[in-house]
């Protein structure tokens, strides 16, 4: 009855007396603000946990906003523009400038060095990533900045960082050499090659054909295209669709990606596939590296052999003999046609073998470590597994050959000897981890 009374006696005509305030609205107010204040700081807490305590996303998702922004100290500013403009601007008014992807990688900072002796302009990228000590990355890297070559850190999946850089600098030429390499490692991280190698060359040349002028681009396939290619030596005309890795697989779909930009939009697109390249600074999941840390260490090595027996061999091609071809394929590379996105003529697409024309079983190669370290390597015999690998690699060369000159110089006892140089001066006979 109570109730009752108390909605009798509301007017009908609000406004004209005060209701009065009772107890119990003050203790729902109170109620009601304490929720919203609750569920405000359990929101903010999720927020800091997911941005600054996840530890697969905190860095990571915090920088790559930041590289995005381009406002940070590292990216972005005049004195960054400043470093890049430096860095990529040719001796001569008409010199190459060229952007190099992976630069801080092993073919990467040879390249790169090479290109910036003998006067052009030279910008790196490269995204510094753990699949092998990125100690040994930033060693490279500043080899390359004593030598005026500046290095912007980031992944070539930024579209927006690479439009500024292409904003900042008219590159006449990309080298493009970054992707995730190896066989093996496909079989634990197969995303990480199909992120690298096709989601990040379908970047780079989205980001190529829309700039104006375009630049011209070589980039770095591999022998595994040929995959199970039973003929040899094996030459560009052969068939190349029976990967036997998902590594060989994304090189494989890389070409063909070249072929539809440079259908379509006119990029003047040259594919270099590259036959074992090694040589002081290379990479430590490399074979000839590990066997020679691993019999320093007196670790045994595995020396794998195919069915029945079979020798296993590689066309192992020293890196000064790359580099020559990476020049070589630059030099001679044609302007792209299209522009601003718009393809005006026939372009120029290319695809060449650089390799040594000279196989050499592997038990071969670590008969002569072996004389170089003066230590007897305790050699494990295993079957070939089925992991990608292949039994042998041989590079017919003649098409590079005729195009721009490429002949190679080095043997693998010349080339194994700088290396095991190199080696022993950087880790100080394998006393310094070489992981």
């Amino acid at each position: 009855m109570s109730q009752m009374k108390h909605i009798d006696n509301t007017p009908s005509t609000p406004g004209k007396f005060k209701i009065e305030k009772s107890p119990y609205n003050r203790l729902r107010l109170q109620f009601s603000l304490a929720k919203i204040i609750f569920w405000s700081l359990v929101f903010v807490g999720l927020i800091f946990v997911f941005f600054y305590r996840s530890p697969s996303s905190s860095s990571h998702v915090s920088s790559d906003l930041f590289r995005r922004s381009l406002r940070t100290s590292s990216y972005g500013g005049p004195a960054w523009e400043k470093k890049i403009k430096a860095s990529a601007k040719p001796r001569s008014s008409n010199g190459m400038c060229v952007l190099v992807t992976g630069a801080a990688g092993f073919v990467g900072t040879h390249v790169s060095a090479a290109l910036k002796r003998r006067g052009n302009g030279v910008l790196g990228l490269d995204n510094f990533n753990d699949y092998y000590d990125p100690s040994l990355k930033r060693a490279r890297q500043e080899l390359l900045e004593r030598s005026g070559v500046y290095i912007v850190e980031a992944d070539i999946n930024d579209a927006t960082l690479l439009k500024k850089l292409f904003e900042i600098v008219a590159f006449t030429h990309v080298m493009h050499l970054a992707a995730q390499a190896g066989v093996r490692y496909a079989m634990e991280n197969p995303s990480s090659y199909v992120h690298s190698n096709i989601a990040g060359l379908v970047n780079m040349l989205e980001v190529c054909k829309s700039v104006n002028p375009q630049p011209s681009i070589v980039w770095a396939s591999s022998s595994s295209v040929y995959g199970l290619n039973t003929k040899v030596p094996f030459s560009e005309r052969d068939r190349t669709d029976q990967p036997a890795s998902l590594y060989a697989a994304t090189k494989k779909a890389g070409e063909e990606i070249a072929h539809t930009y440079n259908h379509i939009y006119g990029l003047s697109i040259t594919g270099l596939r590259f036959f074992t390249v090694y040589g002081p600074w290379g990479r430590p999941d490399m074979a000839y590296f590990f066997f020679t840390r691993d019999i320093l260490k007196g670790k045994s090595i595995p020396i794998f052999e195919a069915a029945n027996h079979g020798t296993v061999a590689r066309d192992f091609t020293y890196i000064d003999d790359i580099v020559k071809g990476c020049l070589g394929a630059l030099d001679t590379a044609k302007k792209s046609t299209g522009s601003g996105g718009k393809k005006k003529g026939p372009a120029q697409l290319r695809v060449f073998n650089l390799g040594n024309t000279s196989p050499v079983p592997v038990s071969d190669l670590v008969s002569i470590l072996e004389k170089l370290l003066k230590v007897k390597a305790k050699r494990l015999i295993m079957k070939l597994p089925r992991n990608g690998d292949v039994q042998f690699t041989h590079a017919n060369i003649s098409l590079a050959q005729k195009e721009f000159g490429y002949k190679p110089t080095t043997d693998l006892q010349t080339g194994l000897k700088k290396f095991v140089r190199w080696y022993l001066s950087y880790y100080g006979n394998g006393k310094k981890s070489a992981q």
